[in-house]
């Protein structure tokens, strides 16, 4: 097989539609527009913003406008619970971000840590994270573990 052996498969190339080049080619005069309205004028079908006595379509939007801002310096955090951690590892092992992060339990290894206290401790860990909730505190104590609060960088 040469280079100019190469051609497309039959029927998936075909010309465009020259419109409005006379009246011998079918698509003449008006050019498929039909005659007169808005539809026949050039600029059609432009802006969202102006629809012609409608309700515009950015107000048709079920969104809330204006409602406050995002913080700019707002925490998002990577939320493990404790019967995640049950789970995920052993008696007596040692939870910090990286075991956390091998063991797929972090949305973004990025994000600071944070330990809730849905589920019950089935065995004493021993956990550092960047947060900890007082029920997974109490909890986490009251099965033998030890909790560890490291500083946000």
């Amino acid at each position: 097989m040469k280079l100019h052996d190469l051609v497309p498969n039959p029927g998936s190339k075909k010309n465009r539609k020259r419109v409005g080049r006379g009246i011998s080619a079918g698509q003449g005069k008006t050019a498929g527009r039909g005659t007169k309205g808005a539809g026949a004028r050039s600029g059609e079908g432009g802006h969202l913003y102006r629809q012609g006595g409608n309700l515009p379509f950015y107000r048709r939007l079920p969104f809330i406008r204006g409602e406050g801002f995002t913080p700019p310096n707002q925490v998002d955090y990577n939320e493990v619970n404790l019967d995640q951690l049950s789970e995920a590892f052993k008696a007596n092992a040692d939870v910090t971000p990286e075991s956390l992060a091998d063991a797929h339990l972090l949305r973004d290894s990025r994000n600071p840590i944070v330990i809730l206290g849905r589920g019950e401790m089935k065995h004493a860990l021993n956990i550092r994270a960047h947060r900890v909730s007082a029920g997974a505190k109490a909890k986490i104590e009251k099965a033998g573990g030890s909790v560890e609060l490291i500083n946000k960088e």
